[in-house]
């Protein structure tokens, strides 16, 4: 009895191997291309710049993977999200967990200078793809990696292009207020060398936390400085309290002028034109400026409620743009989609002949806007009048200037 059961046990577990050695052999020499591709979309959700980012960059980022084709080496592409709250602790957190154990291949947008330094330093020692909003220039400075791109705009583009024109009209003397974090600061610092190079002057700086509510000492403090210009170094619902307050202050009226370098759509829409008309800026995006823009624009706004934003334009085309890497490459491994990524035109309704600099930069053209009136305003979200383009080389700092390691001088 006990020889049968042996003999039995033997002829099943040859067998077992036998099943085992075919589904082996059944597997593609190329096992990665069954693998899914993972993206992470994370950025503020529910605080002051939901509107700007939030669940709009979720959104583009699924419109990218729609137009793609859903899949990608044969396995499905999948979007995860998550709210980093504008905290650098808990954005790093999630992303490392992201790219430590749940498979995330890529993560965009942070839309917090923050949170994309933070990261920086974890998609460095991750060997991982990052794309970044956040407007600080030092994610394509000192700060700079392989494997970072910065899709948007940052601060030296935002604030060169107002200053010079402005001084140009006399008005010389400058009063920042402004965030009291990365972006605020490299608003300040970019602003401020335009200025003096420009043969202008700053007279003041107030530095202040996110979700200030109250900016009345501050635009007080401004008022009584003399400055002929006043520099909004924030963005989201503290740019839209910061307006707001300085139209019941009468500080236009009483001859100072308004810059806001990094003015979102959104924020446009929630203020209303007649506090905004006449606002002028430069933007990477607008809904309304061509035809592929206008179709995008239309196409979100029916799923979303809004037209998108600058962000959730940039979201959109770097999502599609590491795709399409990914399907050049063949494979999801970093070095080899990030050499596609840096070959490949980043051509779509966000970028017109883009291209990825050495320090990872996106080159795209600006425009130059300005708010409407209301009387000039023909249609929901007709908001803006684009005045002119800033070609990229223009636009933002040249590599002749660049702190970035990756770049050869």
């Amino acid at each position: 009895m006990e020889r049968a059961k042996s003999s039995t046990f033997r002829r099943i577990s040859w067998a077992l191997n036998i099943v085992m050695l075919c589904g082996t052999l059944l597997v593609p020499a190329n096992a990665s291309a069954l693998d899914r591709v993972r993206i992470g979309v994370i950025n503020d959700q529910s605080g002051p710049y939901a509107d700007a980012f939030g669940k709009g960059s979720v959104l583009a980022a699924r419109m990218a993977v729609q137009d793609f084709g859903e899949t990608a080496l044969d396995g499905k592409i999948e979007i995860v999200a998550a709210d980093h709250q504008n905290k650098a602790d808990i954005g790093a957190g999630v992303v490392r967990k992201w790219f430590d154990s749940d498979g995330v291949d890529m993560a965009i947008d942070f839309g917090n200078s923050a949170v994309s330094l933070a990261v920086q330093e974890i998609a460095k020692a991750a060997n991982k793809i990052v794309i970044h909003t956040s407007a600080t220039p030092d994610l394509t400075q000192k700060a700079c990696i392989p494997t970072g791109f910065s899709w948007a705009h940052d601060s030296y583009a935002l604030a060169a292009s107002p200053v010079r024109s402005l001084i140009k009209q006399g008005l010389d003397k400058w009063f920042f207020i402004a965030n009291d974090y990365a972006f605020g600061s490299s608003i300040i610092a970019d602003t401020s060398r335009a200025i003096k190079e420009s043969g202008g002057s700053v007279v003041g700086v107030i530095r202040h936390p996110i979700n200030a509510g109250d900016f009345g000492s501050y635009l007080l403090q401004a008022q009584a400085s003399k400055a002929n210009v006043i520099s909004f170094g924030n963005a989201g619902a503290d740019l839209a309290n910061s307006l707001k307050q300085a139209q019941e202050f009468g500080v236009v009226e009483a001859g100072q002028r308004i810059v806001a370098p990094l003015v979102f759509i959104t924020d446009v829409h929630s203020m209303g034109l007649a506090v905004t008309q006449g606002l002028s800026f430069v933007t990477p995006f607008y809904w309304d400026r061509t035809d592929a823009s206008r179709s995008f624009g239309k196409r979100f706004l029916a799923q979303h409620g809004t037209m998108p934003t600058m962000s959730h334009a940039a979201v959109y085309s770097g999502v599609l743009h590491y795709l399409k890497a990914v399907k050049a490459a063949g494979t999801s491994k970093t070095e080899a989609v990030v050499a596609k990524m840096r070959e490949l035109p980043v051509e779509d309704m966000f970028a017109d002949k883009g291209y990825i600099r050495a320090d990872g930069r996106v080159m795209h053209d600006l425009y130059l806007v300005q708010v409407k009136t209301p009387a000039e305003s023909k249609a929901p979200w007709d908001y803006y009048n684009v005045l002119g383009t800033i070609k990229a080389e223009d636009a933002f700092r040249p590599l002749s200037e660049s702190e970035c390691p990756l770049v050869k001088k």
